[in-house]
């Protein structure tokens, strides 16, 4: 974009989006830096009455603010596949996470917008084991968690549970099968 004193403008992408990680904390900052770069697959909803459905989906991550956080946008179906006449939206998703590292206790600090459901969820992140959890408590208590999972410089798992009994059984509300794309 040109201005009218004939400099080019930035645009708020411009500056918001970063080449890599910030080096300050580099290695930490590759939990999630390693998802960067855009993903397809199948993602599988369940419903609180125990009923599904399947849908295609896609994801992009990628490096901002200075590379100090990665952010990332969840859509389903994928962009692709909304063009169907007399589609049912109402249970779209398109939505944005921003993961912020906080090296002062080691953990990630998360949330994710939703603007279609109007949800806005604030957790709390880090490595287990091999996997990645996140968790947060939903208004009405119950615990939330959303990992990521059987991970592969290609491929990787993502599951949110939800635990009406702290963590003593779990009933998962999504589930996708993600594969880099080529």
């Amino acid at each position: 974009m040109t201005t009218d004193t004939g400099t080019t403008a930035e645009t708020m992408l411009d500056v918001l989006g970063a080449g890599g990680p910030h080096p300050d904390h580099a290695d930490a900052l590759m939990l999630y830096g390693r998802f960067v770069g855009a993903w397809e697959g199948r993602v599988i909803v369940t419903r609180r009455d125990g009923s599904s459905r399947e849908e295609s989906c896609e994801v992009l991550f990628g490096w901002v603010l200075e590379g100090r956080a990665v952010q990332d946008v969840w859509i389903g179906p994928a962009r692709a596949d909304r063009g169907e006449p007399g589609r049912d939206t109402r249970r779209d998703m398109y939505g944005t996470t921003i993961r912020v590292y906080d090296p002062e206790h080691d953990a990630w600090q998360v949330t994710w917008i939703e603007p279609g459901s109007q949800t806005c969820q604030h957790m709390t992140g880090g490595r287990r084991g091999a996997d990645i959890v996140q968790e947060y408590r939903d208004d009405d208590g119950a615990l939330w968690q959303w990992i990521f999972t059987d991970i592969t410089p290609d491929a990787f798992r993502w599951i949110a549970r939800e635990s009406s009994d702290d963590g003593a059984s779990w009933l998962v509300r999504n589930e996708f099968f993600l594969r880099r794309r080529p």
